[in-house]
């Protein structure tokens, strides 16, 4: 929280994250439709921080690829194609755009069928060359005709203007919020601020958000992972607690920093199909990168249910299907269409990405962390009815320990925090002082769970398999569990718990993971043994 207001970082007004893509003049690997073989190439997967993505680029209309948009949308997040005039073309292409107002107009129409068309949501209007003076009424217009249209006619459409030109139409970053662009921001939906800023800057900035009452929110600054104009690297933390001090909202430009910058020690990040130690040594640097921001960043939650995640992040070195590589697809693939969902936190230290195998996709956890939990997902998953089924894919030798998921649930009035234990306690379930530890269902029962569909909500086709039970399928396993409670309870958190043995050869693996509600007094299951009645509104368990 700021020294200058007590409201100005609460949820109606939160500061918010816009990660600004462009890396190496875009449209590589990630324009195929379908996929390429590079599995190792560049992906963004710290979805649950961010709330816009721009697709970057210098071409002068710059369409976000569809894996990209589909990876985005799968999370949440609203992207933005970019709209950009720099240099002796731009100049050129601008003063056509600007000729007239009937062909603003034709301009704005065909920038939003574009979104129509594509599925994304706005735009970023970048404008680095010099404005004629006669012109700038209709760049006025132009930032306004868009902006209406796109409120109107796109869902959740937005539109961001870039710090770059001043009111006589000069292109001179102000690095700021000023009386010599304030009028930029009052036409669009938000302005980035270029990267270039001092503490000095800020102050100005918020000066002028109280006298023109705009919310601090919607001015986005920005740092260049790279290190122009701020600290940044792997010292962004720095630059961006400084933002954050004045609940301003940040732009993060190029964070493809983590993938591109393994060139300067020697990877080849070129390779047609990959490398492995490329894959590696990225996602050590990118979560390691995304973890020292994370305080600072503002976490979202999955509100939807049924929940369902594979972990794969849209590449693999093979697809695997129920624990086995499947024999038609045994090719490298990178594709963020296939990206599942992802992890709310950055996993440093706790969890790897393993390429080696997977129950679903291209990959699956390796479980870093032993003997205390740790969050995977936050959620805010309120149960219509008193009862949820849960399924999860693991691998886990015996002699190697064993795992829990675990979720932290609370009553309907957030009164009471509990905790329920998914591993497997010896064919029952008990509670102790705000815990529940739950069995999983036998295959006997299992056979009741997955075939009912009436009486339960469908398991995924990939975990409603009966011999997935058993280690017949390269050593994954699949448990399933059904909960009901006596009042309605609200899903806080997902998370794990790997205990390690003492003669641990290797540690646990998570492959999938699946949540949903059900109607307990409509289902045969409080018959079975393993289903687990759990009274959190009685003295049982909050006691």
């Amino acid at each position: 929280m700021c020294d200058h207001c007590d409201d100005c970082c609460n949820d109606s007004n939160r500061r918010e994250l816009l990660l600004c893509h462009d890396m190496m003049g875009n449209y590589l690997e990630d324009r195929h439709f379908n996929s390429s073989k590079k599995f190792d190439d560049f992906r963004f997967y710290h979805w649950s921080g961010v709330d816009y993505f721009c697709y970057f680029s210098h071409h002068y209309i710059t369409i976000p690829p569809c894996g990209w948009i589909n990876a985005a949308h799968k999370h949440g997040v609203r992207v933005l194609g970019t709209f950009i005039t720099e240099g002796h073309t731009g100049d050129q292409l601008l003063h056509d755009v600007l000729a007239s107002r009937e062909m603003v107009n034709n301009i704005v129409n065909a920038m939003v069928k574009l979104c129509k068309h594509y599925g994304f949501e706005g735009w970023l209007v970048n404008i680095e060359c010099k404005v004629n003076p006669n012109d700038m009424e209709n760049l006025y217009y132009f930032l306004d005709r868009l902006h209406l249209a796109v409120e109107d006619q796109i869902s959740h459409g937005i539109v961001l203007w870039y710090d770059s030109i001043i009111e006589t139409g000069q292109l001179l970053w102000q690095n700021e919020l000023n009386a010599k662009n304030v009028r930029f921001l009052k036409s669009s939906h938000g302005m980035l601020i270029n990267y270039s800023w001092t503490d000095k800057s800020l102050e100005v900035t918020r000066a002028l958000c109280e006298r023109e009452r705009a919310a601090c929110q919607t001015v986005f600054f920005g740092i260049d992972i790279f290190g122009r104009g701020q600290i940044a690297k792997f010292h962004s933390k720095q630059t961006l607690a400084r933002i954050a001090k004045q609940c301003f909202s940040v732009g993060i430009f190029a964070p493809a920093w983590t993938y591109e910058t393994l060139q300067q020690y020697g990877y080849d990040i070129k390779h047609i199909t990959g490398r492995n130690d490329v894959n590696e040594a990225f996602l050590q640097r990118n979560e390691k990168f995304w973890w020292s921001l994370w305080e600072h960043l503002a976490t979202y939650p999955y509100h939807h249910l049924p929940f369902y995640t594979d972990f794969c992040l849209g590449s693999g070195r093979q697809v695997y299907v129920r624990g086995k590589v499947n024999i038609l697809n045994e090719t490298p693939f990178f594709n963020l269409s296939r990206q599942s969902l992802q992890p709310s936190v950055p996993l440093h230290e706790l969890a790897t990405r393993c390429y080696e195998d997977a129950f679903n996709g291209g990959s699956c956890l390796r479980i870093e962390q032993h003997d205390r939990t740790f969050r995977l997902f936050a959620t805010d998953f309120k149960l219509q009815y008193n009862g949820l089924v849960c399924a999860y894919a693991y691998k886990l030798q015996e002699r190697d320990g064993e795992f829990d998921c675990i979720l932290r649930f609370c009553t309907d009035n957030n009164a009471h925090d509990c905790y329920l234990f998914l591993g497997d306690y010896y064919d029952m379930f008990s509670l102790y002082k705000g815990r529940c530890y739950v069995s999983p269902f036998k295959a006997k029962q299992n056979e009741q769970l997955l075939k009912d569909s009436v009486e339960c909500p469908e398991i995924p086709i990939s975990l409603s398999c009966d011999d997935l039970t058993s280690a017949n399928n390269n050593g994954w396993r699949v448990r399933y569990y059904v909960v009901a409670f006596d009042g309605p309870v609200h899903i806080k958190d997902t998370g794990v718990l790997y205990r390690k043995s003492a003669d641990a050869k290797d540690t646990a693996y998570l492959g999938a993971f699946y949540l949903n509600e059900f109607d307990v007094n409509a289902s045969n299951f409080s018959a079975a043994s393993n289903f687990a009645y759990i009274p959190i509104y009685g003295k049982d368990l909050l006691n």
